[in-house]
């Protein structure tokens, strides 16, 4: 799962770590602000399946190709995937109301890591930024296993900084 990949403003590619966990992926989950037309379609071109929303800093050419909320069934796990929650305050209850038949929603725009469960069971994650840190120690994505309906091993990755010359 990534999110605010931000190419090429923000970086110039994804990292090396990023593509390998993508060839390895049965599913890829990006939740927004690509940016370039270019990285959808090499990501869509590497992934078994891709999974994805345009954000708020995608233009129109990337909104015709994309929708702004994308429902799947993986393994019987209801997921959903959108840019933006709105702010951290009320998110859960937002959320709740919202996606009501939904078991995991994967969100992007805050570039902050987030795993945390609503009062209605909704599980909610943001992959982070695997570009752009912004605030954070460190820039991230996010590994999940689906199996038999349930969410497991949720691992968030920190991407190493890169030594600047």
């Amino acid at each position: 799962m990534i999110s605010d990949t931000h190419v090429p403003q923000r970086a110039r590619e994804l990292p090396e770590q990023v593509w390998r966990e993508i060839e390895n992926a049965d599913v890829v989950v990006h939740a927004g602000d690509w940016v370039s037309e270019s990285l959808f379609d090499r990501l869509d071109e590497a992934a078994r399946r891709l999974v994805a929303v345009y954000g708020n800093n995608d233009g129109p050419a990337l909104r015709r190709r994309l929708p702004e909320v994308a429902r799947v069934d993986l393994d019987g796990l209801r997921m959903a995937v959108v840019h933006e929650t709105g702010p951290a305050k009320g998110r859960e209850k937002r959320c709740d109301a919202w996606f009501p038949d939904t078991d995991v929603l994967v969100f992007g725009h805050s570039h902050i890591p987030w795993d945390s469960v609503t009062p209605g069971g909704l599980r909610l994650l943001n992959p982070g930024s695997p570009t752009d840190r912004r605030r954070q120690p460190a820039c991230t994505y996010l590994t999940v296993t689906v199996e038999s309906s349930r969410l497991r091993d949720v691992e968030f990755h920190e991407l190493p900084r890169k030594v600047r010359r």
